[in-house]
């Protein structure tokens, strides 16, 4: 493809991403399914990768979609939500943890263990306890600043309102069930 071609394209799926990202973030009423949607932001990682003149920290593959809604109060997180990195082939799986070794062996550190679980799209939320005590739960929003969500978050079973242990801590939850 050539430069003129990749601009074009580029601006497309720029200009197609924002109107699903918005259609499933800010109005809950998808336009495509999570894997028409996923395809589109590959091509478009890839292209931005391939033709990076034409980067932009605007594009969605630099940033989370959404905007936080009125009617909840704004959490400023702590350290950002960022959205979670799809992979598609057991090629980017091994290319993944290429980097993580390279990095890992860089920094010295010789035990490596990993998890790997299937991407559940849905509700993520960060959890804050503090001495051990759940006291708020909030969206990822925009990953920056989410909404505030605890009262909700206290009717869910599955979410402990004490830890064993009395420490300070948020953890990310992904999955409501």
């Amino acid at each position: 493809m050539n430069k003129t071609k990749a601009e074009e394209r580029i601006k497309y799926l720029r200009e197609k991403t924002e109107e699903y990202a918005k259609a499933y973030y800010d109005d809950d009423k998808p336009k495509v399914s999570d894997y028409e949607y996923d395809m589109l932001m590959v091509e478009l990682r890839n292209l931005e990768k391939e033709f990076p003149e034409f980067n932009s920290k605007e594009s969605l593959t630099r940033r989370v979609g959404g905007h936080v809604k009125e009617g909840f109060k704004k959490v400023t997180h702590e350290v950002p939500l960022q959205s979670l990195q799809d992979v598609f082939s057991l090629e980017e799986v091994r290319d993944y943890v290429y980097k993580i070794n390279e990095k890992a062996d860089e920094l010295g550190i010789e035990n490596k263990n990993y998890v790997v679980e299937t991407k559940i799209d849905g509700l993520s939320a960060a959890l804050e306890y503090k001495e051990g005590k759940f006291v708020r739960g909030a969206t990822r929003g925009n990953g920056l600043v989410g909404e505030d969500v605890t009262n909700n978050l206290k009717t869910l079973k599955t979410i402990p309102m004490e830890l064993k242990e009395k420490i300070d801590i948020t953890v990310r939850r992904r999955s409501f069930y």
